[in-house]
């Protein structure tokens, strides 16, 4: 017993900021931001929360499902840029949406979603759950350092969200976990404890070696998507779509002619976007679902890379 899909939502903060934008304070220009990126524009919020943007996401996702919202009995929730580290966002939404189911909270950066939909699909398989909403939510904004124009450019703000219920839709997954803080990272502020020794605490701000996340995400994607496709005897013929976390256009385009698969087979949103972490498999999800361009039945794969360092990837079902 896994899950299947019964609705989906996603949000974005009406701010919508231009390249040209932060040209205006960065050393920086459409043209560069395009080239190596592939973005146009991106959502900031102004006064969202990462849990505000989540409970609009969900409620879409609940409206698309036609659940009733006191069916949900689990709120799942992936981000990394929370208001508060107690209470949890996943707590702060079920308070926004007026559930009284459990709540809990994932954190596996930009690879989160994918480990979400692993873990609800175990509480599924235990008989422990009827319906659960599955939210991947981030004010990325919140972290960045708006200095540096190697992070600042390239992400966004949104959520999205899955509706679902017990079914074998869940076919199979993959994942990978490398520790590593070099890479990728965001530090913690530090508080002023008389016993905690200055000077070698990292910044609370997000941090990228562009070229190594480059080189990572490349090789997890390709290695993950085969790993399912051999494993389930499937060709790549069999894939209605990739849905891969959205990071960075030149990723996802050097994955595709690795795996060699048709033009179109890979989704994009990033252009409008930006890289929203742990919310963008939801967020492109949704953009499908609601273009009918998802059939029943639909085979789909779901990777996904980011700090950890973590790659994963999920073959779903529609």
């Amino acid at each position: 017993m896994s899950f299947r899909v019964l609705g989906t939502g996603s949000y974005a903060p009406p701010n919508v900021v231009t390249n040209d934008d932060l040209s205006q304070f960065l050393d920086t220009s459409d043209e560069w931001i395009q080239q190596r990126v592939g973005i146009k524009e991106r959502h900031f919020s102004v006064n969202e929360t990462a849990a505000d943007m989540a409970a609009k996401a969900a409620q879409a996702a609940i409206e698309n499902s036609g659940v009733d919202p006191e069916e949900i009995d689990l709120i799942i929730l992936a981000t990394i840029t929370g208001e508060t580290q107690v209470p949890s966002t996943a707590c702060m939404v079920q308070k926004l949406l007026g559930l009284k189911c459990m709540a809990l909270e994932i954190n596996a950066a930009c690879s989160a979603f994918d480990f979400a939909l692993e873990t609800v699909a175990g509480y599924f398989a235990r008989g422990k759950v009827r319906k659960a909403l599955v939210i991947g939510t981030e004010r990325m904004s919140r972290i960045l350092d708006f200095t540096d124009r190697g992070t600042a450019v390239i992400f966004g703000d949104g959520a999205g969200a899955l509706v679902l219920e017990a079914g074998e839709n869940y076919i199979d997954s993959v994942f990978y976990v490398e520790g590593n803080d070099e890479v990728i990272g965001c530090g913690l502020p530090v508080g002023n404890s008389p016993y905690y020794e200055r000077g070698q605490e990292k910044k609370p701000l997000a941090y990228m070696d562009g070229q190594a996340t480059f080189k990572f995400a490349v090789t997890a994607i390709v290695k993950d998507c085969n790993t399912l496709m051999e494993r389930n005897g499937l060709t790549y013929d069999d894939i209605a779509y990739i849905v891969p976390h959205q990071a960075n256009k030149r990723i996802i385009d050097f994955a595709s002619k690795k795996l060699k698969v048709p033009d179109g087979k890979f989704t994009i949103n990033i252009d409008k976007c930006g890289n929203t972490s742990s919310a963008s498999i939801p967020m492109m999800l949704d953009d499908l679902n609601r273009a009918g361009k998802l059939k029943e039945g639909d085979l789909l794969l779901l990777p996904a890379f980011g700090g950890g360092l973590a790659s994963a990837c999920c073959l779903l079902r529609w």
